[in-house]
């Protein structure tokens, strides 16, 4: 009978332990799984909190740009009505703001700005007893080069790193008399274009003066405004 009765109290205790173990797994179960999806619950609203930090940073962006709307037409306006630019339009139909797109132009064209110097500046109107002994223009580097095969460079015009990426050297030497001399330079101050003479050169021959000069011409690459969808990098 005793026998029976400690037979029956180890089954209960097998029993109870097996109960046991199973509670202790189940519970150990559902708390890994409880740990694991709260860290990507965490993970997830970390990221949200990114994607609403950017809508906001998009947000504020287009109220400053709505905002300076109203400033800029203003601006544009009064540009518009300037004396001093309505003056030195190239053609009298033009607005008075194609100056400033005339006087920075969009693309590199060194072609055309040898053009200009050479039939406007240096030989056109307004240079009468000047006679061009040679002129150069340097294709940009990285924009036009192998676009002008026959394009003979410039010497180094001492051009900084920020002017090499919107700068077109130029070197030309002329001949006159010292009245033609001065109204070339006159003619490259009062030039529409954006040029800076980097040195002058004059020696004295006896056919007249000579004049050697090294400068650069300035453009400012179109900007091109566009909405577009960017990616929020979940790490």
């Amino acid at each position: 009978m005793a026998e029976d009765i400690s037979l029956q109290k180890r089954a209960q205790i097998s029993k109870a332990n097996r109960t046991m173990f199973l509670w202790i797994a189940t519970a150990s179960v559902l708390v890994g799984a409880s740990v694991v999806v709260s860290f990507f619950m965490f993970k997830i609203a970390i990221y949200g909190e990114k994607v609403l930090s950017a809508k906001q940073a998009t947000e504020t962006t287009l109220t400053k740009n709505l905002a300076a709307i109203d400033g800029l037409k203003g601006e544009i306006r009064a540009l518009d009505a300037n004396e001093a630019l309505a003056t030195v339009k190239a053609n009298e139909t033009d607005q008075a703001l194609q100056v400033i797109l005339d006087a920075l132009p969009s693309e590199a064209n060194s072609l055309a700005l040898g053009a200009s110097l050479q039939n406007r500046l240096l030989v056109g109107e307004g240079a009468m007893g000047v006679v061009l002994e040679s002129i150069q223009v340097e294709p940009v580097q990285g924009v036009e080069v192998g676009l002008g095969a026959d394009a003979a460079a410039v010497v180094d015009v001492g051009l900084n790193e920020d002017e090499h990426s919107s700068a077109i050297a130029f070197q030309f030497v002329v001949r006159g008399t010292d009245a033609a001399l001065k109204n070339v330079l006159n003619n490259l101050e009062r030039s529409i274009r954006t040029i800076q003479v980097k040195s002058v050169r004059i020696s004295g021959e006896s056919g007249g003066q000579t004049m050697a000069v090294q400068g650069v011409a300035y453009y400012e690459p179109a900007k091109k405004i566009e909405l577009r969808e960017e990616v929020v990098p979940r790490d």
